[in-house]
């Protein structure tokens, strides 16, 4: 399944934020703040690596496939994925 995040990059800590409904162009998304910095691709590693582990699944699983460059992203997750543990 596609996750469409809002990603703020270089923040004190990983964190979830929570979904915020009817964003321009994309819907539903998850605001998600990543303390990495949005350079050479050290922020897209540090969503893949923390969603899979706030998600519970590998690593492998996750992959970023749309967004690289943008705070906007769209990622692909296993669809039997529980999102019912992200509050929000």
């Amino acid at each position: 399944m596609k996750l469409a995040l809002k990603v703020t990059p270089g923040a004190r800590k990983n964190e979830i934020l929570g979904w915020e409904d009817d964003y321009p162009q994309v819907g539903r998304v998850l605001k998600v703040k990543i303390a990495a910095p949005p350079v050479e691709g050290k922020a897209n590693k540090e969503i893949v690596h923390f969603l899979a582990k706030a998600l519970g699944i590998p690593k492998a699983a996750v992959e970023v496939v749309h967004g690289t460059s943008g705070r906007i992203k769209l990622v692909e997750i296993p669809d039997d994925t529980d999102l019912g543990q992200i509050q929000g």
